[in-house]
């Protein structure tokens, strides 16, 4: 069968048979979030979203995830105007919020410098794999600016309003074990990239189903009122007690063997 996954200038993008989706940000040097590469994640968010993709994982290099937008499109934006700079943002953003809404899980190996917009990269996605010796941070305001596509509406929700004002303003730079002791990550490993992959295969043996609507679920109830997270949460169930899976995960458990679960 002929992969149908397109090619890209700054990233590198591949869907393995059994359905996890690789993107690798490769916008040598340092994965700097560019015009076009904001342009190639938006098709690439395309790619993440047809079927045959079960698990996704995003990744830099060993020395680099990506260090964001550099100076030059600073430099670039200023001859915009606020609603060309809100246009242009707006199709990062749609890129981060799709990664955050789609129904699969979708995991960031972080390695090297994560910082600014490479940073609201990896808040976008649901679990954060992180290099003890990585570093991570919020460097915007050496150039007068915020982080301003979930730096502060994602992070805060991650690491509380102390901490994320304490890291927004005073720049600082921390590293991965610091990013796990406040909540910034949720896994430090020695080898990112692999602990990532491993748990990817780990979540095919998965209902992909239960998996997506309990990341609906999470993402409700962080968003909104109990209540209403509530009857998010008992719709998603009475929906997946009409699965195939569920069924076979229930005869599995009486049978005393793995589930061999399919999505439908």
């Amino acid at each position: 069968m002929t992969d149908q996954t397109p090619t890209f200038d700054t990233l590198d993008v591949t869907v393995s048979e059994d359905g996890i989706a690789t993107v690798r940000l490769a916008n040598d040097p340092v994965n700097a979030i560019s015009q076009p590469m904001r342009h190639e994640l938006a098709d690439a968010l395309d790619v993440l979203r047809e079927d045959r993709v079960r698990v996704v994982v995003f990744a830099g290099t060993p020395k680099v995830f990506s260090v964001g937008a550099d100076v030059g499109l600073f430099e670039e934006a200023q001859e915009w105007t606020t609603a060309e700079f809100r246009r242009n943002s707006r199709v990062l953003g749609r890129v981060f919020d799709g990664l955050e809404t789609i129904e699969k899980p979708v995991i960031a190996a972080i390695e090297g410098t994560c910082v600014g917009g490479g940073l609201e990269l990896a808040l976008a996605c649901d679990v954060r794999i992180v290099a003890p010796d990585a570093t991570l941070g919020f460097p915007e305001h050496n150039i007068g600016l915020i982080p301003g596509l979930g730096g502060c509406s994602r992070f805060v929700q991650l690491v509380g309003p102390g901490v994320a004002k304490d890291l927004i303003f005073s720049g600082e730079l921390i590293d991965g074990a610091e990013a796990a002791d406040v909540g910034l990550v949720e896994r430090v490993e020695d080898d990112p990239a692999a602990a990532a992959a491993a748990y990817a295969e780990d979540l095919l043996e998965g209902p992909p189903q239960a998996l997506g609507l309990a990341k609906r679920a999470v993402n409700t109830a962080r968003d909104t009122d109990t209540r209403t997270a509530g009857f998010v949460e008992s719709l998603a169930q009475s929906t997946l007690l009409k699965t195939a899976d569920h069924e076979e995960g229930v005869a599995a458990f009486r049978e005393d063997r793995d589930p061999e679960f399919t999505g439908e």
